[in-house]
């Protein structure tokens, strides 16, 4: 039986060829591609300054988990190694789990769910469970995560439905539309491997990371958004853009003003 660290020994195995560019790496695109995780991270702490003030355990526990992604996937695609298959995975569902404990809105909970700190002690057990199970049959774990996305697209689709807000209404748009590209590329690498080999252009996966990446850039300035429009009384929150809201490609940031009406 090989070792869960050697090479190909990962129960997946993408479309790009093995060891065409390097001796050492297996999957060459799909590793160098993960350096979007080391460059959107800064962004999004950097750009989202004054939430940060409010929020600065959440947010750096956030940025260490998506980094923590961005190492696994690297040495995943790097080995191919089971062993990088189950750390590549386990890091999206423990940043998902993080995700959902810390900014899901208290109105979904369950109704013997009374706070936040239930919550998180909750999401917490289910992250436990899940993690033993996803090594019974590490092949299906691909498949759940992105089912547990598109639950979390559909609690934003709830939230954006009830709010007037028209600026949070576009944004959610845009984040489908990313998130569809990002999913579209996945799936075309995955299940039409072979009609990529016959146009000779087998790096759809790479162009996941970096789709994805951008779409949850603007899918975290979403849910800071209604984080901050429910959970912190008297604030002003507003979107804005870099470098501007009209460039081809901008990324999407929360500004936070504080209300001042008077009684």
């Amino acid at each position: 039986m090989p070792s869960i660290f050697a090479y190909l020994s990962a129960e997946v195995d993408w479309c790009e060829g093995n060891f065409e560019h390097s001796e050492y790496i297996a999957e060459y695109y799909n590793t160098i591609s993960n350096l979007v995780f080391f460059i959107m991270t800064p962004f999004m702490i950097m750009l989202n300054f004054d939430y940060m003030k409010y929020r600065p355990g959440r947010v750096r526990s956030l940025a260490f988990m998506v980094v923590l992604i961005g190492v696994s996937s690297i040495y995943f695609h790097m080995t191919l190694s089971y062993a990088g298959q189950m750390l590549d995975e386990l890091s999206i569902l423990w940043t998902m789990g993080l995700s959902y404990g810390c900014w899901f809105p208290m109105h979904h909970f369950p109704p013997f769910i009374k706070n936040r700190e239930q919550f998180a002690y909750m999401v917490g057990i289910v992250m436990v469970v899940s993690t033993i199970l996803s090594f019974i049959k590490p092949v299906i774990n691909a498949y759940a995560l992105n089912s547990v996305a598109i639950h979390l697209l559909y609690v934003i689709f709830l939230e954006v439905k009830r709010n007037t807000n028209p600026r949070a209404r576009r944004l959610a748009g845009v984040t489908v539309i990313w998130w569809a590209i990002a999913i579209s590329c996945w799936i075309a690498d995955k299940f039409f491997c072979e009609f990529c080999r016959m146009i000779n252009f087998c790096y759809l996966h790479s162009f996941w990371h970096i789709f994805i990446n951008v779409a949850l850039m603007y899918l975290s300035t979403l849910i800071i958004y209604l984080d901050v429009l429910y959970e912190i009384p008297g604030s002003e929150p507003n979107f804005s853009y870099w470098p501007n809201e009209k460039s081809l490609i901008s990324l999407p940031y929360l500004v936070i003003g504080m209300s001042h009406k008077k009684c």
